[in-house]
């Protein structure tokens, strides 16, 4: 009997062992969009970039087939209706955020975007607040007295996978926003999230730009890769004591029923002795 359990024992002290050493393979099985260079999360201080292409225009260029939602802030009424036309769509809603019963404009392919009582208005490639400046002067001149044009592009957006509060997509409703930003939007990181693992995921898909955050280092917060893109994918992984946790979970699941009929063989052996 005392052999039986000394061999019991050991069985699990391997076990035990086995399970320590994938815990770095079960947070990566468990974790989004792996990359080579993750490996960097173990050292990273601050802030790392694979694949940089440099500092890009912080102030995004509207393109083609970009939906622009525009108010004029001196009239409330003004780009608000519960209806639909012009080819244009409202209450848009999208997980961070949503504009509500706004109207949204689609860019043609031609560049411009076809507005009430003005006509046809060239955007592409302006900045939201150029494109705006330039609506409103058009709006003075034809139709509205002293307007304040207000423009956003509802579809521009990044999403969120991984340990955070709230997953899915959400809004760049304004021009420069942060990560941090989202992250307040999305109600903070899970206990169980690992700060240094957070990487966004950016350009094009078949070569991305990887920007690794180190979230515990208050300094990684001066970087300007931080300002968020369109189409940006941000992901955070679990530390690796919850992936180990959630293997323990799992083996136990597993060993238990094994260890009960161990233990039934054991007690039933010592008996019939």
């Amino acid at each position: 009997m005392m052999i039986q359990t000394k061999a019991i024992l050991k069985f699990l002290y391997v076990l035990f062992f086995c399970i320590t050493l994938a815990s770095c393979a079960s947070r990566k099985e468990h974790s989004l969009f792996n990359a080579p260079s993750d490996i960097v999360t173990d050292t990273i201080k601050q802030v790392y970039v694979v694949n940089d292409p440099g500092i890009s225009d912080a102030y995004y260029k509207i393109k083609v087939n970009d939906q622009l939602a525009i108010r004029n802030v001196q009239n409330k009424e003004f780009g608000a209706s519960q209806s639909s036309n012009n080819g244009l769509n409202s209450n848009q809603n999208i997980a961070g955020g949503s504009i509500n019963n706004i109207l949204s404009y689609p860019v043609d392919i031609d560049g411009k975007v076809n507005l009430p009582a003005i006509g046809k208005v060239d955007v592409s490639g302006l900045s939201r607040r150029d494109a705006a400046i330039k609506i409103q002067d058009l709006y003075a001149k034809q139709l509205l007295r002293d307007p304040i044009i207000e423009l956003s592009i509802v579809n521009l957006k990044v999403t969120l996978l991984g340990e955070f509060s709230k997953q899915g997509n959400f809004l760049l409703e304004r021009e420069n926003t942060t990560l941090i930003d989202i992250i307040g939007e999305a109600g903070g990181i899970n206990k169980t999230a690992d700060p240094k693992t957070l990487k966004i995921i950016r350009g094009d898909r078949s070569h991305p730009e990887i920007i690794y955050v180190n979230l515990n280092d208050i300094n990684s917060l001066a970087s300007k890769k931080l300002i968020l893109q369109n189409n940006d994918i941000i992901v955070l992984q679990q530390t690796k004591s919850s992936a180990l946790s959630e293997k323990l979970t799992s083996v136990n699941n597993i060993v238990q029923p094994f260890l009960v009929v161990v233990n039934l063989a054991v007690l039933i052996f010592t008996l019939t002795r």
